[in-house]
């Protein structure tokens, strides 16, 4: 899983210990869902723990289900991410469309805190961090990959809440993220397909990233904020595009329909 990211155990080499690390790494953002660990033997070397200390630690995590095992698979970070909501009131929401602007308003508030925090607290790495993705949508972007720089955004906008290190802040946006990529308020590739400057979008993210760069809290508090603002404008321009194009089509098709009948007829 890339570089080592657990430590040696230090003193009191008891399953208790181990559990703490792996908990502390899990609520800080540093194990993601689905992310693996490393084989027992790895693993044990690394922490400096016997294999039966380390066996009795991760079948307590599993217990405490933050562990998920898979048969011949290994060991993974279980889907710790809670939902905001149930599934009934996700349905609901779905086919009310008032809610996806009022998650929208919530969201320009809580991203512009977010990226306030990320300013004054982000390290050398998250910079780092941040460089890799917003080349990455620049890249998307020149490629026309509305699908890919879709997925980008969600990636920065995650990463900007670890940069944040506040621990309630990453994992509540977590899980706003996890209901954008369900698709239960909006489809976020049809922001990009319709967007009225396919540059805006990028343009936005830059800022808010040049802004976190520089240290400037509130220069990136607001370029987050109207982000979510443009977000919110686009989506329903978005929206009445595409109904724009469902109907035009229909037309088109009951058109040539007839066309046929007439000639048909004839």
């Amino acid at each position: 899983m890339g570089k080592q990211i657990f430590s040696r155990i230090e003193h009191n080499r008891t399953a208790d210990e181990i559990v703490l690390q792996i908990e502390q790494l899990i609520l800080e953002g540093v194990l993601r869902v689905n992310d693996r660990l490393p084989a027992e033997r790895e693993l044990s070397r690394q922490m400096d723990v016997s294999r039966p200390i380390l066996r009795e630690a991760l079948k307590i995590l599993e217990q405490r289900d933050l562990l998920v095992s898979r048969h011949g698979g290994g060991t993974f970070i279980a889907d710790v991410i809670g939902e905001i909501f149930s599934q009934p009131v996700m349905d609901l929401i779905a086919r009310h469309r008032r809610a996806t602007f009022d998650y929208l308003e919530y969201r320009r508030e809580i991203e512009g805190v977010t990226a306030g925090f990320a300013a004054q607290r982000a390290t050398q790495a998250d910079r780092s961090r941040l460089t890799d993705i917003i080349n990455a949508m620049r890249s998307a972007h020149d490629t026309d990959n509305f699908e890919l720089e879709a997925t980008l955004d969600v990636e920065f906008h995650t990463t900007v809440g670890e940069a944040a290190h506040n621990i309630i802040l990453l994992h509540t946006l977590r899980s706003c993220y996890r209901l954008l990529s369900n698709g239960v308020f909006f489809n976020r590739s049809l922001v990009y397909k319709y967007s009225t400057s396919s540059g805006s979008l990028l343009e936005q993210h830059v800022a808010i990233y040049d802004a976190i760069v520089a240290g400037n809290a509130q220069s990136a508090k607001k370029a987050a904020e109207s982000h979510m603002e443009y977000v919110a404008q686009a989506l329903r321009k978005a929206e009445r595009a595409d109904d724009w194009e469902r109907v035009s089509n229909l037309r088109l098709q009951q058109r040539s329909g007839n066309s046929e009948g007439i000639r048909d007829g004839n």
